[in-house]
């Protein structure tokens, strides 16, 4: 008799982080098997008709569900090995594409606009040297500048006045390293909202409120969750941008200005422990139940498929 246990691989660097550890937590609960991965330690063989990896030597069998939780530094081999695993027909709770257009950020702002999203003002050239040009598109300053590569708060940097925006961004350019450049929202106070999507529906929300001083409100970087009711334009625009970008599970990130909810950013990793913490609810749980969902709807296909043909 088969067992109806699900073999769930989580790919992270750490067992011990709190969304690793909560995700395993949550499949054990439900009856399955965890098995964290650390993708960097994957070995990807590519063969016609037998795609296979393995790990620390051992190749990795009968798995049902992969949830990538890619850190951005290391995302090009996680996507190669989340590519793998779907070359694998297994399923897989972030798909290997919508993980690398979520992590270019410049590409993820015009994907979001081209949907009609509201998005702060943003300028990003080729190193121009029409500084001045670039202050006033975004509405002078003060002015937020960017790393392309930046996460959790850290690359983002605050122009208080036009001369040090002028300074900040010629001193990038002249350093050959790509910035975007972006309207500061006054009116959010050094705060912004983190609404958490599980296909398709919010999960739980939180506002972050930055620490005194601080415009950037990451968690990472002293900030505080509370727990927050979205209005009915704010649980859109979050819907919305984690649709286009093709993500089932996703963190995205919104300010609250005087022209309705923007869209900072999509986050196809959320960490766990401040939505968590700040609104009481199982997100964890939430996921799992998604990707044992997901599986079922899979394997429902998979044997519609085998029917037809055996009937044909």
């Amino acid at each position: 008799m088969q067992s109806n246990n699900l073999k769930i691989v989580i790919l992270s660097r750490n067992k011990k982080l709190y969304s690793t550890k909560r995700l395993v937590e949550s499949i054990e609960n439900l009856g399955h098997d965890a098995l964290v991965l650390d993708h960097l330690k994957c070995d990807i063989v590519i063969e016609k008709d037998k795609p296979s990896i393995y790990y620390y030597g051992e190749k990795i069998l009968s798995v049902d569900a992969v949830i990538p939780r890619i850190g951005a530094s290391v995302t090009f081999y996680g996507a190669a090995v989340v590519r793998q695993f779907e070359m694998m027909k297994v399923v897989t709770a972030v798909e290997s594409q919508a993980l690398v257009r979520s992590r270019d950020k410049l590409r993820s702002l015009q994907i979001l606009a081209r949907a009609g999203i509201g998005l702060p003002k943003t300028v990003f050239t080729n190193y121009s040297k029409e500084v001045r040009k670039i202050i006033e598109s975004v509405g002078g300053a003060p002015l937020i500048v960017k790393l392309l590569e930046g996460t959790q708060g850290y690359g983002v940097v605050l122009a208080p006045t036009k001369k040090a925006a002028e300074s900040m961004i010629e001193a990038f350019h002249s350093m050959k390293t790509r910035v975007i450049v972006q309207e500061f929202i006054e009116e959010a106070k050094g705060a912004d909202i983190r609404a958490f999507i599980v296909n398709g529906k919010v999960v739980g929300a939180m506002k972050r409120q930055g620490k005194e001083g601080e415009f950037r409100s990451n968690l990472h970087q002293g900030g505080i969750g509370t727990l927050i009711k979205l209005s009915k334009q704010e649980r859109q625009a979050a819907l919305t941008a984690a649709k286009v970008m093709g993500l089932s599970i996703a963190g995205v990130d919104l300010l609250q200005s005087e022209r309705g909810p923007l869209v900072l950013e999509v986050n196809s990793s959320p960490g766990l422990e401040g939505i968590e913490k700040a609104t009481g609810k199982d997100v964890a749980r939430s996921i799992i139940e998604f990707v044992i969902q997901k599986v079922a709807t899979e394997k429902r296909r998979k044997n519609a498929r085998r029917n037809v043909r055996s009937n044909a």
